[in-house]
């Protein structure tokens, strides 16, 4: 799996816990996702080094609080501490046109404006024509990793992230097929500086860049939550994912009733 090690975290101890779950999980890595690694933090669209960071700006029609990204889209609480993220999605439909193209859809906490993530959600991915289905958590930098059970587009997705002094609780559940998962894991020194739920492209590519962002059929997340009250309360940053030459890759609803929104695929780069 190819992943970015340039940013060591001295200091940073990941000791994985338990996981009881119906089903099982692997770190071993199974292609096509073998090349992706879900998150760096959304890389901030700026004039000179690129950052791991984002930097709120004004988008042009769109709100206050908003901010650009090469590989994140949807909403971020950030600037305060926080201790739990909850959503719901619908896993989309990939359209695949022979090339491969991937895309993840997930909650976790930390990596707006952190090096770490705390995260879970699941993925389509495009082998050549064929559209592949599933799911994983990851406490980046360590490596992602994937539960074994059985994801189809329509599934009905919920996923949490919580934190409790260093220890770290990951919740997935696939309701449409019955399964279920809880990780905890034990990290030091996270900063638990912003919460998010995220349409993803993930990276990297052999030279360290964004892969190519899959054609995923538009994604409805719902009842996203953060330390138990809605996320719209927060007043949080709506992330554009934009391509180098600063036109978007997909597009985010406004918030519905401060917990929803679709992300509707535009291009994969």
């Amino acid at each position: 799996m190819l992943r970015r090690w340039r940013v060591p975290l001295a200091g940073l101890g990941l000791v994985l816990g338990s996981i009881a779950a119906a089903g099982t999980a692997s770190a071993a890595p199974a292609p096509p996702h073998a090349q992706a690694a879900h998150v760096i933090g959304p890389a901030a669209h700026l004039v000179g080094p690129a950052s791991h960071g984002t930097r709120p700006l004004i988008a042009h029609g769109g709100p206050v609080n908003a901010a650009e990204s090469t590989n994140w889209s949807g909403y971020a609480a950030n600037g305060g501490t926080y201790t739990k993220v909850s959503a719901s999605w619908v896993e989309p439909t990939g359209t695949c046109s022979g090339s491969a193209k991937y895309s993840s859809f997930w909650v976790g906490l930390d990596g707006f404006s952190s090096s770490s993530v705390e995260q879970t959600g699941s993925e389509v991915d495009c082998s050549g024509r064929t559209a592949q289905y599933y799911s994983w958590y990851e406490m980046y930098p360590a490596y992602p990793v994937n539960f074994s059970n059985t994801v189809r587009p329509g599934d009905h997705f919920t996923g949490s992230v919580s934190v409790s002094g260093s220890t770290y609780t990951l919740k997935l559940a696939d309701t449409t097929q019955g399964w279920s998962h809880t990780v905890t894991a034990s990290l030091s020194g996270a900063a638990n500086s912003s919460a998010e739920v995220i349409a993803e492209a993930p990276c990297c590519t052999a030279s360290g860049g964004i892969l190519p962002l899959a054609h995923f059929s538009p994604v409805a997340f719902s009842n996203a939550d953060v330390d138990g009250s809605a996320i719209g309360n927060f007043s949080p940053t709506q992330i554009i994912m934009i391509n180098n030459s600063g036109t978007p890759k997909d597009s985010i609803s406004s918030l519905s009733g401060g917990t929803s929104f679709t992300a509707t695929w535009l291009r994969s780069s």
